[in-house]
């Protein structure tokens, strides 16, 4: 999953010892150092890095992991997960890669196919949607 020369300038990032509670929309490249205790969003790239930590649900163009994200994952692009990575969640998106060591619990959508992809996704979101308000009643 290459990054286009346009997609490496880095529009926010939250540090080291940093903390964030609450849903985070942002536009552009994101890098995440600290904790995130909320859903994130955003058109463009995101990187957790090995000491961050994310509750929440993540929505970008692609994403990678080093940390630890209890949540689901979408993104359009790619999702990569390093050796250091810990997912919790469920992850779609057209391509999917993970390195030795990687901790995965929870569901995988991947499909390169464009239209396929869309309406995998489109049914996963509202059948879990479904699934959570049975859970609530």
């Amino acid at each position: 999953m290459a990054l286009r020369s346009d997609d490496i300038s880095i529009n926010t990032i939250i540090g080291d010892g940093s903390a964030v509670s609450g849903n985070v929309r942002v536009n552009g490249f994101i890098r995440i150092d600290g904790d995130i205790n909320g859903n994130l969003e955003t058109d463009g790239n995101v990187i957790v890095g090995e000491k961050a930590r994310l509750l929440g649900s993540i929505k970008a163009k692609s994403v990678i992991i080093g940390g630890i994200v209890i949540g689901d994952i979408i993104a359009k692009e790619g999702v990569s997960l390093l050796s250091t990575a810990a997912v919790i969640g469920d992850i779609i998106s057209r391509k999917v890669q993970m390195e030795d060591k990687v901790v995965f619990h929870g569901y995988c959508i991947s499909l390169n196919n464009e239209e396929k992809f869309t309406a995998e996704s489109e049914r996963y979101l509202q059948a879990k949607a479904i699934r959570s308000k049975v859970s609530l009643a």
